[in-house]
């Protein structure tokens, strides 16, 4: 078996630049923004686009991946204060809004996913997110801050009620509005 090579740093430099001018031209102009434009913004030839990510579809998983695994990253480190002793309920609400303000740029690339029909195959992030936000919960619900019944799934779905397209007054609101619903003190024990 022949040992793997670790890539070249100048292959490393452009793998990032490409994905960083992907999602900001896909933010900017959406989905039909062409390969070439993409490699133009990244300060590449077009021909190292392609040796990295052979289509489109490839690309835009590609940056949906990236996300995910900032988001995972995020989770994983707001977990980790709260084992130091930060307070679990100030780190999840934390963590909400910054994922929020993250994903008012990255919806235009997780729109081009959808519509390209683009799958990531890795689901490893996702998994390292939710077992974060689970963590961050248990302690929230010890603490008696979070409400008994809240569970991953819901933080999820309070993510896709985001409004993602509004200005930042309105997504700060938002989240102003959906906290109360997580909390023991936001809700009778029925509710």
């Amino acid at each position: 078996m022949t040992p793997t090579r670790a890539p070249r740093a100048d292959a490393v430099r452009n793998r990032k630049k490409i994905l960083a001018a992907a999602g900001e031209q896909i933010a900017a102009h959406g989905a039909d923004v062409g390969m070439d434009e993409i490699a133009a913004a990244a300060g590449v030839a077009v021909g190292t686009l392609y040796r990295h990510f052979p289509n489109k579809t490839d690309l835009v998983v590609a940056v949906v991946a990236e996300y995910v695994a900032r988001v995972a990253d995020d989770a994983e480190a707001a977990r980790e204060r709260v084992t130091a002793g930060a307070h679990a309920l100030g780190e999840l609400t934390a963590f909400l809004s910054r994922v929020v303000e993250a994903s008012v740029t990255d919806r235009a690339v997780k729109a081009a996913a959808q519509a390209l029909g683009a799958e990531p195959g890795d689901r490893a992030a996702e998994d390292r997110a939710g077992q974060a936000v689970a963590a961050l919960i248990r302690v929230g619900q010890a603490d008696g801050d979070i409400h008994p019944d809240v569970t991953v799934n819901d933080i999820y779905l309070l993510f896709s009620t985001a409004p993602t397209g509004q200005p930042a007054a309105a997504r700060a609101r938002w989240l102003t509005l959906v906290m109360p619903g997580l909390t023991v003190n936001g809700r009778s024990a029925r509710g």
